[in-house]
């Protein structure tokens, strides 16, 4: 029961970041926006983040710097991508170059140095309850922000005239902007809200996972987050389900390594990255799946008709 304690703790901590980060994307993809800087989003808001805390001493102002830097960057590829109607692929592939770049200048200073944890909840008698116990009432408040985060927006997506809006916006602009609905604020809106998450989920890594600043430690988990949102076919419950099953794809290398299974550790570490690709396959082959929820405008600028 201690080694399952173990296995379903590390990978709740393997997850969460994917899920913040992919729950964030998803938001902003169903408004017709396919912002590939995830990645850069996330190493911004983990070096923010884990240099505020160090300076501060405090683990809620760090998540507060790399929520607020990840705000920062969306801004910075909506004001791009929705208000000049730059071409959205490029600008995200720049973005994560942007990101990776300043972010290993702004942590130079602080690589290798490490820090206490954020803190955990620990709620009596039930805290203490054997397996269930830590897994269920143990963790720390971005873990369970992530649950509400995937509750939340299923709401918001289909009990919502908001959510409705967004949707419309992001199936047919054109139409939506003819009936008046606010185009541009929306998918503002929602780049920015991809973003908040996604430098939330930078935070966790640095200040969570693992509680030190490395250069590039997100290690790709950007673009494994934007595959997970293809592999929910844009829905919040699936996405919770692919960021768990891909957690545990990722922790499953450590435990192998560890078993002595004899199994090469570079081909376990690439073995998250191939899933992501085996994933990926499998729906472009099946096209009624890959085209469900899909938003018929993703990646398509919006210029209104003059």
């Amino acid at each position: 029961m201690t080694i399952l304690e173990a296995v379903l703790l590390t990978v709740i901590t393997a997850s969460t970041p994917l899920l913040l980060a992919a729950i964030g994307e998803l938001v902003a993809e169903r408004s017709g926006v396919l912002n590939l800087g995830v990645e850069g989003m996330m190493i911004m808001g983990a070096v923010c983040a884990f240099t505020a805390a160090v300076i501060t001493g405090n683990g809620l102002v760090g998540v507060v710097a790399g929520a607020t830097a990840g705000l920062v960057m969306a801004f910075v590829f909506a004001v791009l991508a929705v208000s000049l109607a730059t071409n959205q692929v490029a600008t995200g592939l720049a973005l994560t170059l942007f990101g990776i770049g300043v972010s290993g200048m702004i942590g130079e200073n602080y690589v290798g140095v490490a820090r206490n944890p954020l803190p955990q909840l620990h709620v009596p008698v039930l805290s203490d309850l054997p397996l269930v116990g830590q897994v269920v009432f143990g963790q720390d408040g971005l873990v369970y922000l992530s649950f509400a985060l995937v509750v939340g927006v299923t709401w918001f997506l289909n009990r919502t005239r908001a959510g409705l809006t967004l949707r419309a916006v992001g199936d047919n602009h054109h139409s939506a902007h003819s009936l008046g609905l606010p185009v541009v604020r929306v998918r503002y809106l929602a780049v920015l809200f991809g973003g908040l998450c996604a430098g939330m989920a930078g935070a966790y890594l640095s200040l969570s996972y693992t509680p030190m600043w490395m250069k590039e430690m997100t290690a790709g988990r950007g673009w494994i987050a934007l595959a997970l949102v293809v592999f929910a076919s844009w829905m919040p419950g699936r996405a919770l389900i692919g960021a768990y099953l891909f957690g545990a794809i990722t922790i499953l290398q450590f435990h192998a390594q560890g078993a002595g299974l004899g199994i090469p550790s570079q081909f376990m570490t690439a073995l998250p990255y191939v899933a992501t690709i085996v994933v990926l396959v499998i729906i472009s082959r099946e096209r009624t799946r890959a085209r469900a929820n899909t938003p018929l405008c993703l990646g398509t600028p919006f210029v209104p008709e003059r």
